[in-house]
This record gives structure tokens, sequence and C-alpha cells, in this order.
């Protein structure tokens, strides 16, 4: 997924690094931020205690722990679910059974074909986010929310790239709770898996890398994870220091589906 495309206008044309040089288990020096926005009160305390071990795992290794702050956090979860669903509604308009994906030719006409095309071919939750970014981006609502939106995601970069001014890489929770399971998480309603991306969709708003890895379980037998942020193309940083506290963490767990199991 790396490296130039001269067929992807998205595409950066930058020099591709050689990722696994960069597990170097050394990150002596290596300065991590600790937004103080991403521990609000009555943070789960399974997930402050995991974040305060990946903090030690990092401490131990060397690292320098500086606190930072990115003010407009709490601005992200809004913004973001008016950004998202605006980009779902204008990319997916072209898959309307004509040229692109699906086509459904039950009816008698085009509009029927229209509807019936794009009922079949997308999921609940891909047809909420269209209706909402068509929402968001008619006449009368385009500037009261995409471009007030869009303003807000600019504070919210500017916010990381004054945070990389003092730090290498920013250390996080990935979720404010532990993992849906895989039975019956599809009953959770769209609100609760909307606010599950509160600490996540910042890096995405900001256009800065991030990963997530596992460090540990719930008292529930659930995952939990641990969120680190870089400066821009600079995945490097990430990987080294995330080799560091996947070794740290040791986690060996398996779902129980791998295991055979029910």
């Amino acid at each position: 997924m790396a490296g130039f495309d001269p067929k992807d206008s998205t595409s950066a044309k930058v020099a591709l690094p050689d990722f696994e040089k960069a597990l170097t288990g050394d990150i002596r020096g290596l300065k991590v931020g600790i937004p103080k926005e991403y521990r609000p009160d009555g943070l789960d305390s399974e997930i402050a205690a995991l974040w305060d071990q990946g903090i030690s795992w990092l401490k131990d290794a060397g690292a320098e722990i500086v606190e930072i702050s990115l003010p407009h956090t709490d601005k992200a979860l809004a913004t973001y679910y008016i950004v998202a669903p605006a980009e779902a509604s204008s990319n997916l308009a072209r898959y309307d059974g004509v040229r692109y994906g699906l086509r459904v030719e039950e009816g008698g006409n085009l509009d029927e074909m229209y509807m019936k095309t794009r009922a079949k071919g997308f999921g609940k939750e891909v047809k909420r986010r269209i209706l909402i970014g068509t929402y968001v981006l008619s006449a009368g609502y385009y500037d009261a929310y995409y471009l007030k939106a869009q303003k807000v995601r600019a504070l919210i970069a500017n916010d990381f790239a004054e945070a990389f001014k003092k730090v290498d890489v920013i250390l996080t929770p990935t979720a404010p709770s532990d993992a849906f399971p895989i039975a019956g998480g599809n009953k959770v309603d769209p609100i609760t898996m909307y606010l599950n991306d509160v600490f996540t969709v910042p890096a995405s708003l900001a256009g800065v890398p991030a990963m997530s890895l596992p460090g540990g379980l719930s008292q529930k037998g659930l995952p939990l994870g641990l969120q680190l942020i870089g400066r821009p193309f600079d995945e490097e940083t990430i990987l080294r220091a995330a080799g560091v506290m996947e070794t740290a963490a040791a986690f060996t767990a398996v779902p129980t589906l791998l295991r055979g199991g029910k």
C-alpha cells in the first residue's frame, strides 16, 4: 500500500523507507506525548490502567514521557461524522447501476433501477452514512454543517502539528471500551458504535498515521488496545515504538473461533 503510483492522483511522491529496518527495538530518547484530553472523567478503569501500563513499557525502554494538549479533541467525533458521511455520499453516488458495481434491472424505468440497485447494493451502515452525508451537503445545510466541520478539521490538524514540535509519537487508548464481541456485535446501536471511535478519529481528520496494537484482555476476556500516532509519513517511528510495546505486552491471546470454539 506504500509507494508512489503515477496513476493515482492521491498518491504522494515520497521516498519509500525500509520499514523492517525501523524495528531496531531501541527507543532511548524518543519523546512520547500523552494528551491530557484523552483522559476524561469517567474513563473506564481498565482502559486507564492499560494506558498507564503502556506508558510504563515505553518509559522502561528509555523513552521520555511528555504531557501534551490536543485542545480540539472534544470536537473531533462530531466533525468526523459530518465529513466522513459527506465523502461517502459524494464518492458512492457513482454506484447507481449504470457504470459501476451491481445493477438490479427489475422494474420498468431508470428511476426504479437506480433505487433497487442502491437498495440492494449497500448495507444498512453505508445507507445510513449516505443519508447523513447527503443531508449535510444539501444546499440549505452545507455552510452550517460541512463547511464548519472542515474549518474545525483544520484546527484539529493544527493541534497535531503543534504537538509534534515537542514529541516524536503520541500514545493513547484505541477505544473507550474493550472490543465488541463477534457474537452479538451487530446488535450494538449505531450511536454507541460511533462513540467508540472517539480516540481514533482525530488522527484520521488530521491526516496522520496511526496504529492500534493489543495490550491485554478485559475482565470479560475481550481485547484492549493502545494507539500510537505519528507525524505524516513517519510510520517508521510508529513501528519502532510499537515493536517495543508488542514485546513488552507479550500478547498471545487467540480468538475462540480460531481455537475451534463457538
